[in-house]
C-alpha cells in the first residue's frame, strides 16, 4: 500500500476462536515512518465485535482534538458499510434497523460513532489474508489479543 506523508494510516482486524468464543482485536497505526501496535481481547465475544473494537481502540487512542487526515483500512465489510452507509439510518431510527429490530452491537457502533466524530477519516476496505502487509500485521495483533489461556 502507498503511505501518504502526514496522513495517519490505520490497519485494523478482529479474530475469534469460535464465533462466539474468545476473541482478539489488533490495530497498526503508521505515521511518517513511525508505528504503534495495539491489541486486546475478550474471553466471550464475536468476530464482528472484535472488528469494531479494533477501530474503536485505534481511533480512541488519538488525542480528542486530532485534526489530521486518517485512512483506516479494514477487511470487514460489516465495519466499512456500517460506519459509512448504515449508521445514518440507524441513528435516525434510534438504533433500530428498517425491520424495527435492534441493531446488533449497537453499544459498539455508538462508541465508534463517538470516536469518529469530528475526525477526517477515509474508510477503506482491504481483502483479508491477501498479502497486504498492514492487514497481515493487524491480523497477527488480533490473534495476539486472544486471551492466552483460551487460544
Amino acid at each position: 500500500m502507498i503511505r501518504k506523508a502526514n496522513t495517519l494510516t490505520i490497519y485494523t482486524d478482529g479474530a475469534c476462536s469460535g464465533n462466539p468464543g474468545p476473541g482478539g482485536w489488533g490495530a497498526l497505526l503508521e505515521y511518517n515512518g513511525r508505528e504503534k501496535e495495539m491489541w486486546g481481547g475478550e474471553s466471550e465475544t464475536t468476530n464482528n465485535r472484535m472488528e469494531l473494537m479494533a477501530a474503536i481502540q485505534a481511533l480512541g487512542s488519538l488525542k480528542p482534538d486530532y485534526k489530521g487526515n486518517i485512512i483506516l483500512w479494514t477487511d470487514s465489510t460489516y465495519v466499512k458499510k456500517g460506519i459509512t452507509e448504515w449508521i445514518h439510518n440507524w441513528k435516525k431510527r434510534n438504533w433500530k434497523k428498517a425491520d424495527k429490530k435492534p441493531v446488533a452491537n449497537a453499544d459498539l457502533w455508538q462508541q465508534l460513532d463517538v470516536v469518529s466524530e469530528h475526525k477526517n477519516i477515509e474508510w477503506k476496505w482491504v481483502k483479508g489474508h491477501d498479502g497486504v502487509e498492514g492487514n497481515e500485521r493487524a491480523d497477527e495483533l488480533a490473534r495476539k489479543g486472544i486471551p492466552p489461556d483460551m487460544q
